[in-house]
């Protein structure tokens, strides 16, 4: 493979630095880099992070490929700036097997815009009832660390625990969907004043709140890890500040749609907010985004939950729950982290990177920007600012909050093992 000089590049948001790729690897990281026999990239003014890494995509393919594909899923995490994504369990089939673990993993393979690690469904069907081929899945091909029933809560506190239990043998972790079904049925939107004046169905913050307080307990007793997805509320944020206090094994992930937008916008009828869990109040914002920046929570997860048009485009009660969000996400925490100064870029690369690697058990990514690393690499320009036009997605669904919003930031450049995936804003 051929050299790829990056040529002026702040670092982390740091002084301008050259980067030197030589095949898989960064070979040099310095001023006044040679730039013979090596590709030039002109990156002044632009941000050089490590290649993001999403530890909750729905990828929906195998069985629902007319929401999305691994392919089409890979592209568009490419476009975001990832270089490595975890896959979500709820496919049909259900990934609860050794075989369809390893069906996902080799189609990211195939793929090769990122890499794919798939996370292995906690029960079978997701039903809550029986404990998955857990052994069997971290055992295959797949290497599965990460497991979970999103778009399901674990409710059953035994099986919860023997999840817990069984993971803690190989150092894996149990991701949970916490939603108490019963506090959460014929619910719309979050409960609240808005949900009130609209006369839909209120999904209280209780019924997130009680199932984290459960689990990290249920952590605490085994001694295992946990981590929660998508939380939401400004009650669990202190739930999960409480538990790690106590050196409770917790991690946590905030998504950039609760990062930035609130229930008040549900008052437009319009299905394309209708997300689980739903969009909360500004308080709880404020709250998430105070969290994220201080690390109670771990790290920000896209989410990223595709639908074809006649999935959304239709009455609320009707809508599926979900939004795409992979080609925004890194724009969305620019302008609700960096350019409030709640985080620098520093702390972008740790959130958005090294965090999810690590709790995802992610080899190569996540690492830092120095010489002998995975050249796994995304460039940022922090200068531009675009409308979104959902029409130029890679992803094959639109269920987009954010139409027609002006965003910060976009994706320039994003390099897979040395290989550039994306090269001036497109897919190479």
């Amino acid at each position: 493979m051929s050299k790829i000089l990056i040529r002026g590049a702040q670092v982390l948001g740091g002084e301008p630095q050259d980067v030197l790729i030589d095949g898989e690897t960064i070979e040099a990281v310095g001023t006044g880099l040679s730039a013979e026999g090596a590709t030039v990239i002109e990156a002044e003014g632009q941000i050089l992070l490590p290649g993001l890494v999403d530890l909750h995509t729905h990828l929906r393919e195998p069985g629902r490929e007319d929401s999305e594909t691994v392919l089409t899923g890979t592209r568009a995490a490419a476009s975001g700036g990832y270089t490595a994504v975890f896959a979500m369990a709820n496919t049909h089939p259900v990934a609860d097997t050794a075989g369809v673990v390893e069906q996902v993993y080799r189609l990211g393979k195939e793929a090769g815009y990122c890499d794919v690690q798939p996370i292995g469904a906690v029960t079978v069907g997701l039903e809550g009832k029986k404990l998955a081929e857990l052994g069997a899945m971290h055992d295959s091909a797949a290497g599965v660390t990460v497991f979970s029933d999103d778009g399901k809560c674990v409710d059953d506190a035994v099986i919860m625990r023997r999840a817990l239990e069984y993971v803690k043998a190989f150092g894996g972790v149990v991701a949970q969907h916490a939603q108490e079904p019963r506090l959460t049925e014929g619910a719309q939107m979050n409960e609240g004043v808005v949900s009130a004046e609209l006369g839909l169905g209120g999904w209280p913050a209780v019924a997130e709140e009680s199932i984290i307080a459960r689990d990290v307990l249920l952590a605490e007793h085994v001694g295992s890890r946990v981590h929660i997805c998508h939380l939401s509320t400004a009650g669990s944020v202190e739930i999960v500040r409480w538990a790690k206090s106590r050196g409770i094994d917790v991690t946590a992930e905030v998504t950039p749609h609760h990062l930035l937008l609130t229930d008040e916008l549900v008052r437009t009828y319009n299905p394309v907010y209708k997300v689980n869990p739903p969009l909360r109040t500004e308080r709880d914002v404020l709250a998430l985004r105070e969290a994220l920046a201080d690390g109670t929570i771990d790290i920000v997860a896209t989410d990223h939950a595709p639908h074809p048009q006649e999935d959304k485009d239709c009455e609320w009660a009707a809508a599926a729950m979900g939004m795409v969000g992979l080609e925004t996400a890194l724009s969305v925490v620019q302008q609700t982290m960096v350019e409030t100064g709640l985080l620098d870029w520093a702390g972008v690369a740790d959130r958005m990177s090294a965090a999810p690697a690590r709790i995802g058990r992610a080899t190569g990514h996540g690492r830092p920007v120095s010489a002998g690393e995975p050249a796994n690499l995304v460039l940022v320009d922090p200068a531009y600012r675009g409308t979104v036009d959902p029409a130029d997605f890679a992803s094959r669904s639109r269920n987009t909050p954010y139409e027609g919003r002006e965003l910060p930031g976009r994706v320039t450049h994003t390099f897979l093992r040395g290989r550039a995936t994306v090269m001036d804003g497109k897919l190479a």
